[in-house]
């Protein structure tokens, strides 16, 4: 009786096995088509937030548009100050010194700072300080016998 029992055991466990392995071949596929599906999903989520920070950047670097939803056009610029606003550019630097036709040096003396600085500014490997920045664009707007007098005069 005992290799009675033994076989049945034996075949039920076999049964159960055969029909199991159907079963779990439709999970290892719905699992593995899931996980390409979150593989896919994590790139795309990566891409977006790419795009919203560069967005973000632009948004934050333009000037304000016009709002389309009301009549009243938004402001660009805050109350009290006219005109374009002057940044500081390697080009706008680099156009300055040669009009005033300076050297890399002179243009140090002008502006307070290194002549290493000047070369970073006008190769755009670094910037000028904010807090600098207004200084600097008005030497910039001198005239050359402004400049050279500045010159002499700090070299006194």
């Amino acid at each position: 009786m005992t290799t009675f029992a033994d076989s049945m055991k034996r075949e039920i466990a076999r049964v159960a096995r055969k029909e199991l392995r159907d079963e779990l071949a439709d999970l290892r596929k719905t699992s593995t088509t899931q996980r390409s599906d979150i593989a896919a999903l994590k790139k795309q989520v990566k891409v977006l937030q790419v795009q919203l920070t560069q967005l973000q950047r632009q948004k934050a670097a333009a000037p304000r548009a016009v709002d389309t939803t009301s009549a009243a056009p938004v402001p660009t610029r805050p109350k009290g100050k006219p005109g374009r606003k002057v940044v500081f550019t390697p080009e706008r630097l680099k156009t300055q010194r040669a009009r005033l036709s300076f050297t890399q040096e002179q243009m140090a003396q002008l502006l307070g700072v290194s002549s290493l600085s000047i070369w970073k500014w006008e190769s755009g490997g670094a910037t000028p300080r904010a807090s600098r920045v207004p200084q600097i664009l008005a030497r910039l707007a001198l005239g050359r016998r402004e400049a050279l007098a500045l010159l002499a005069a700090s070299e006194a």
